[in-house]
């Protein structure tokens, strides 16, 4: 089973994030991902981006993995409403 901290470790390693959180029971797994290489793209192109980080692993060792992404500027916006 992964921890929420490898997944998060995973995660940083290949993309920059100014904010990351994820929760999960070891298969299923949520995350709010925050980085400037989300600036300007579709949600499909993010999570592309994502998973792109996570490789193999999509495939083999997460079973789920819902995703909130965030520009910085999406992320202040939401803070401030």
């Amino acid at each position: 089973m992964l921890s929420t901290e490898t997944i998060e470790g995973y995660i940083r390693e290949k993309l920059d994030c100014t904010y990351l959180a994820v929760k999960g029971d070891g298969t299923h797994f949520e995350a709010v991902i925050v980085s400037p290489s989300f600036s300007g793209k579709s949600r499909v192109q993010r999570h592309k981006i994502v998973y792109g980080a996570l490789g193999e692993r999509m495939r083999e060792e997460i079973h789920a993995l819902s995703m909130r992404t965030l520009s910085p500027d999406e992320w202040a916006a939401d803070a401030a409403s």
